[in-house]
């Protein structure tokens, strides 16, 4: 077992007590890391505007690693709860943007449309879209959603259909709800 070049062995003495699934059991963060990108299906972006130090964002880093995604963007200040996050984000390639333009320019070189998560006026629902198979989602804070500039970015603009009387849903949930939505419908060919 020892000869495991994966394995950690400061976590086989100690033990391994962190947030990861058996298979990953007292792997070191690089190997699980490269194991996860060999894994990896669709280049799933997630980009998350962080103008008002969100809570929320620690959630989102989370699901997003539950999800494989490819990486998450943080728009804006770099520092977010990362409590929320559970040290998920040792395990995703993470990005660092100072305004949504420089995200877009990203998106650009790497040919991935953006997908805006928003439930604004003229938006489409989410259960009804056919995702590309390779995007940048984005989702704005809690309190104000999007950005006009994310907004006039995205090639589209996704809500998620609401039963009940509130005007929107948690940010994290909402994150959740959207990247499930996207792993589990067949992917269009990559564009570009």
């Amino acid at each position: 077992m020892h000869g495991d070049g994966r394995l950690d062995l400061g976590l086989l003495a100690d033990g391994d007590t962190r947030n990861v699934v058996d298979e990953y059991r007292y792997w070191t963060e690089a190997a699980i890391k490269q194991d996860l990108a060999a894994k990896r299906q669709r280049n799933l972006h997630v980009a998350i505007e962080n103008w008002t130090h969100d809570f929320n964002i620690g959630s989102i880093v989370r699901t997003a690693n539950a999800f494989n995604a490819a990486g998450v963007h943080i728009v804006g200040p770099k520092r977010y709860n990362r409590r929320g996050a559970m040290c998920t984000d040792h395990y995703l390639n993470m990005y660092y943007h100072d305004d949504v333009a420089a995200l877009i320019a990203w998106a650009a070189v790497e040919q991935l449309p953006i997908i805006g998560i928003d439930n604004l006026p003229g938006s489409q629902p989410i259960e009804n879209y056919q995702f590309p198979k390779d995007c940048v989602m984005v989702f704005g804070t809690e309190k104000d959603g999007l950005t006009p500039p994310a907004i006039q970015a995205s090639e589209a603009l996704l809500h998620i259909t609401q039963q009940g009387s509130t005007r929107s849903i948690n940010a994290g949930a909402a994150a959740a709800i959207a990247l499930y939505a996207f792993t589990n419908q067949p992917h269009a060919h990559r564009r570009g």
